[in-house]
């Protein structure tokens, strides 16, 4: 009998063997050339993409995360990174609809590319994973409601650090170096 966690990880595992890693390189490419990124995601994606912002700055870019009083005034040459799985929550369309108005690029990261947020977006990374938007049925994931597209938006943001961190040619030392000492 297979394991909760080996089937809970092949199914994290199938979602890679469906991604466009060119999506995936545009991303990256956007996130390097950006003056400042900010960041938002609603509920437990709001805390994958809060640990990738963590490593943005790791890497000595200039990043906040949308509700904390630092997030600067976004304009033309900063990118407003969305997480949506489901395509559309109120406030991510608020949001990059402000952010649009600025002139800042926005990229969305989905698992519905035809949602409403997606569609409003300059760029849109499609990661195909279940989400609340498509989780009732028989062929569901054996974890609840949007935890398959969660785990993968962490995979994914974990792969966007190394790509980078190459990119960008920042050494482990240099991440090292930017981690906080106030812990």
């Amino acid at each position: 009998m297979i394991s909760l966690y080996r089937q809970a990880a092949d199914e994290l595992v199938s979602v890679f063997d469906r991604l466009d890693e060119k999506e995936v390189d545009r991303a990256v490419e956007a996130i390097a050339n950006a003056r400042h990124v900010a960041v938002f995601g609603g509920g437990r994606e709001g805390l994958q993409i809060r640990g990738f912002a963590m490593r943005l700055f790791h890497l000595g870019r200039s990043v906040s995360v949308v509700g904390d009083m630092t997030t600067p005034h976004l304009g033309a040459g900063d990118l407003f990174l969305v997480t949506c799985g489901p395509g559309e929550i109120s406030t991510a369309v608020a949001l990059v609809g402000v952010a649009k108005a600025a002139g800042a690029k926005v990229l969305v990261i989905t698992a519905q590319p035809d949602g409403r947020v997606p569609r409003m977006a300059d760029e849109v990374l499609v990661l195909p994973a279940q989400t609340m938007a498509d989780d009732q049925g028989e062929t569901v994931s054996i974890l609840p409601m949007g935890s398959v597209f969660e785990g993968c938006l962490f995979l994914l943001f974990e792969a966007m650090v190394l790509k980078l961190k190459n990119r960008l040619g920042i050494s482990a030392e240099a991440m090292r170096a930017n981690h906080t000492n106030l812990e």
